[in-house]
């Protein structure tokens, strides 16, 4: 149930944001999402709720900050600006690459979980349809063609999210979800929200009250609950295990996105699909 409701949050979370890039700056908009979810653990810790405290260790500031980085502002900025090129169902489906990479580089990183040969053969299956899409310029939108920008951008955000995946795995698992994802979300939001301001100001005259509820739903469901459901993941079942969520989020943003955003489904984006979903299948036999 935990890894399905994640990918369910996931997957209308990405159509929230490919609704959002029309009406708000993609940094500005990434950095308010961090900021109301941060807002979110604030208030955990401003009512004690369960006697909590400000968490102070260093080592948890240590780990937590570099997950804020590289496993949470980097990859958001990396998925927010794809939705500029490419539909939130086409997103998610590339987003499904994630367990190829992860079982990979778990094979040199966690000593717990080795490569088979379903793990190889479903990994390269699931990297063939990635590149047979970006090959077909498959875009999910009706009036533009695929750039491989859009392509590069989520590629290199799931190799960012995918490595702290393990690196969660390894020096994270014993740690408090609640903290680890209050500081990693505090930190994001820390370098993202400033650097926005800097380069392209905070212009919200295009936002319209449908953009403000798109921007509070992908703040609380896809940012300050998704984080949280994403590291007990980790912790509990594994690296793994917790990518499986995967297989919903195609699922839930191509179908949503069909219904509400006007994009399209054609049959280079099912074969790309069918081709990756084999091989996310492949792995979680193994």
């Amino acid at each position: 149930p935990y890894v399905l409701l994640l990918g369910t949050l996931f997957g209308t979370t990405l159509v929230g944001s490919r609704f959002s890039v029309g009406q708000f700056e993609p940094s500005t908009y990434i950095g308010l999402r961090l900021v109301l979810s941060t807002a979110g653990f604030g208030v955990i810790y401003l009512l004690r709720l369960g006697k909590r405290t400000w968490p102070k260790g260093k080592q948890i500031w240590k780990h937590a900050s570099i997950l804020g980085i590289f496993g949470t502002a980097i990859p958001m900025t990396g998925i927010v600006l794809s939705l500029q090129y490419l539909s939130s169902g086409l997103a998610s489906i590339l987003i499904t690459i994630s367990p190829a990479i992860t079982v990979i580089m778990a094979h040199f990183f966690l000593s717990d979980e080795k490569l088979t040969q379903n793990k190889i053969g479903g990994g390269l299956l699931a990297l063939s349809g990635a590149v047979m899409l970006a090959g077909l310029g498959e875009s999910g939108l009706t009036d533009t063609h695929g750039s491989i920008l859009g392509y590069i951008l989520i590629m290199g955000a799931m190799v960012s999210s995918s490595t702290m995946t393990i690196y969660s795995r390894k020096y994270v698992q014993d740690l408090d979800t609640i903290d680890v994802s209050s500081i990693r979300i505090f930190v994001a939001a820390l370098i993202v929200m400033p650097l926005s301001y800097l380069f392209v100001g905070f212009d919200l005259s295009q936002v319209n009250s449908q953009g403000v509820l798109a921007l509070i739903y992908a703040s609380i469901f896809g940012t300050f609950l998704g984080m949280l459901f994403s590291l007990y993941n980790i912790q509990h079942f594994g690296a793994t295990a917790a990518v499986m969520s995967a297989y919903v989020i195609p699922v839930v943003a191509t179908l949503t996105g069909v219904l509400l955003l006007d994009e399209q489904i054609t049959l280079g984006i099912m074969g790309g699909m069918i081709l990756i979903l084999g091989g996310v299948g492949l792995l979680n036999k193994s």
